[in-house]
């Protein structure tokens, strides 16, 4: 009996002695990791402030495999949430929500710094739990991002949630040490770009026949002009030929931006989607990605051809399904679905940097494309005027550069658009001013240094 004795009461003293200490035990919990991040800060702001890459660079992942993921609400900002399931006890069932972005994107980059603030959901002891995302610029040259990533949950008097802070530097801090691990692993795949000054949006385009030529220049801005001019007369001709209208600018669709050489297809609309050549009505058809062929892995776009279709016959279709029409004309049925597009106004020297932006744009905000498959493009909705042999407003040109999207999961705005924000006018045009186009009376720089569409 003394002995049951003695034992409730150790277990009373220890009872005790537990409560005394959770009651010293703080009512908070807090742990924080940094990282510098050598990337412009509105690209980071930019992951930051949407879930699309999350799944990319969070360790739940590296945890479970197999978790799933599943996005609601905005796509962009305050009201973005992200879910996850999982089997394994380590990662279990979460969510996250953007409680706050401060200063909101169109002036962050300006002020050098920004907070986003995610509301946290899962089976961590505590309430009130949140992440808070602190970037700052950083560097010598300013030109490093400092990433401070903090926790913070509330226990109240919950005595068991107090002691639970012993453990916090567990998963709270491996999960944030680990995902920014991983985050800049991802941003250093991303083009370093400072694109703050472009306003995107999200268009969708029908699908339009066109023809189109493809050629390849030297990368000089007179060459490439002459290139897309000698295209240009052959599809008005074909036009001509087939009894079709030309009711579009001229359109350049990217192939291969080399170090020396520009490849790249020159296309204009045409108001038919049926043609008649060789006395046959021919229907036009988007390109299609021929049977699986390792030889050619790179052949789902209106890329120059192989040589054996050259030869081919008038109406029949090459391997991609595009029409051969005549000599280098070739017909297709191009877009189709949803594309980033912004504008570019000057030169085409400024075209090169204007689409690298809107690629780096569209992986900080997680929108998927295929610059192989569904090239970028561009259209000249303002060209230069010949007044009697000499060419004018050659720098007041105007250009829309669109980037296909893929995917089901698309929003239907940009933040800019949902903003109402317009592109800005000629002097404040997206290029940024460390690689600015040349004035149109510069003589053509090397290969190494010219930019053209």
């Amino acid at each position: 009996m003394t002995r049951l004795l003695e034992f409730i009461v150790a277990i009373v003293i220890v009872a005790v002695f537990g409560v005394i200490v959770g009651v010293a035990m703080p009512s908070t919990g807090h742990v924080e990791r940094e990282m510098l991040i050598s990337k412009d800060l509105r690209q980071v702001y930019d992951v930051f402030s949407n879930f699309r890459r999350f799944p990319d660079y969070t360790v739940l992942r590296s945890f479970d495999p197999k978790v799933q993921f599943e996005m609601s609400g905005k796509a962009y900002g305050p009201g973005a949430k992200i879910a996850w399931t999982a089997a394994d006890k380590k990662v279990g069932d979460g969510s996250l929500e953007i409680a706050s972005i401060d200063p909101s994107f169109a002036t962050v980059t300006d002020a050098g710094k920004g907070t986003i603030v995610w509301n946290l959901e899962n089976g961590w002891r505590g309430h009130d739990k949140k992440f808070t995302i602190t970037l700052e610029r950083t560097g010598r040259s300013q030109k490093l991002v400092k990433v401070n990533w903090a926790y913070d949950v509330t226990y109240g008097w919950n005595l068991v949630d107090r002691f639970s802070n012993l453990y916090i530097h567990g998963d709270p801090d491996a999960l944030i040490q680990f995902s920014l691990s991983n985050l800049q692993n991802l941003m250093a795949s991303i083009p370093n770009i400072d694109y703050s000054k472009m306003v995107p949006s999200i268009v969708e385009q029908p699908a339009k026949p066109i023809l189109f030529v493809s050629t390849t220049a030297p990368r000089t801005l007179d060459d490439v002009d002459t290139a897309s001019d000698k295209a240009m007369a052959e599809i008005q001709a074909a036009a001509k030929k087939l009894g079709v209208n030309i009711v579009s600018p001229r359109i350049t669709f990217t192939t291969n931006w080399g170090d020396q050489n520009y490849t790249f297809d020159v296309a204009a609309e045409i108001d038919s989607t049926t043609l008649k050549i060789n006395g046959q009505d021919v229907a036009l058809t988007a390109a299609q990605r021929p049977a699986l062929d390792a030889a050619a892995p790179a052949e789902a776009s209106t890329a120059a051809a192989p040589a054996a279709d050259a030869a081919a016959t008038p109406g029949s279709k090459d391997k991609l399904g595009r029409v051969i029409v005549d000599g280098n004309v070739k017909a297709v049925l191009a877009f189709g679905g949803k594309a980033l597009m912004t504008e570019w106004n000057g030169t085409g020297a400024g075209l090169p940097q204007t689409r690298q932006m809107l690629e780096a744009y569209s992986q900080t905000h997680g929108y998927k494309f295929d610059d192989v498959t569904y090239r970028p493009y561009d259209i000249q909705v303002k060209a230069p005027t010949n007044n009697h042999g000499t060419v004018e407003g050659y720098d007041e040109q105007k250009f829309q550069i669109y980037l296909p999207l893929q995917g089901d999961n698309l929003p239907d705005q940009t933040p800019e658009q949902e903003a109402g924000m317009k592109q800005p006018g000629l002097d404040a045009a997206p290029a940024g001013s460390s690689s600015a186009p040349a004035p149109a009376g510069t003589a053509p720089a090397p290969a190494s240094t010219a930019a053209a569409p």
